[in-house]
């Protein structure tokens, strides 16, 4: 039995570089993971959904893992095809968790 990813994954962020990258993409994991949800909803396979959108089935798995960048009007065609709506917004951005331990002197 090998060691669980919940554990390789902490040890990991702790190493300053690794944990850099791992933020840098957590726009990109957050969409992929919406993808993946939306498609799943709606109860379609990765061909399923490609079919309804006029697109291939490799083309969906690369939005889902997060290598490929959709655009908007893939989005667009990703949410009629889920029968989704389609909602974009911008966020403040929340206190990294050095910010939100300082004091005030």
């Amino acid at each position: 039995m090998g060691i669980p990813l919940k554990r390789v994954a902490q040890k990991w962020l702790k190493d300053p570089e690794f944990k850099a990258g791992y933020d840098a993409l957590e726009e990109e994991f957050a969409l992929a993971s919406l993808l993946i949800e939306a498609r799943t909803r709606a109860n379609l396979t990765q061909a399923q959904l490609a079919s309804k959108m006029g697109t291939s089935q490799s083309t969906i798995a690369r939005l889902e893992s997060g290598k490929a960048a959709p655009s908007l009007s893939t989005l667009r065609r990703l949410a009629k095809a889920t029968g989704t709506r389609l909602e974009i917004s911008f966020e403040p951005k929340r206190p990294t968790r050095k910010a939100r331990g300082t004091t005030a002197a």
